[in-house]
């Protein structure tokens, strides 16, 4: 780092407002892929289902992620 630079402070009050709009994205991406296995092969769908799968586990955590940050901010 050099001289005439500061780090950014550490500033995490925005979030919870910044996860929710992150779950919100990814359950909006589950949505669209679920329309879209109308018309995907059979091996499309697999992998349809694989990542909404993994989606749904990622907003389980970003969930989590928001009780701590909420809670923190207490």
């Amino acid at each position: 780092m050099t001289p005439h630079h500061k780090p950014n402070p550490d500033d995490r009050s925005d979030n919870v407002e910044k996860l929710q709009e992150m779950v919100q994205n990814t359950i909006e991406n589950i949505h669209e892929a679920e329309a879209s296995m109308k018309t995907a092969s059979e091996e499309q769908k697999r992998q349809i289902e694989a990542k909404n799968e993994r989606r749904r586990e990622s907003i389980k955590a970003m969930r989590e992620e928001i009780r701590d940050e909420y809670h923190s901010q207490q």
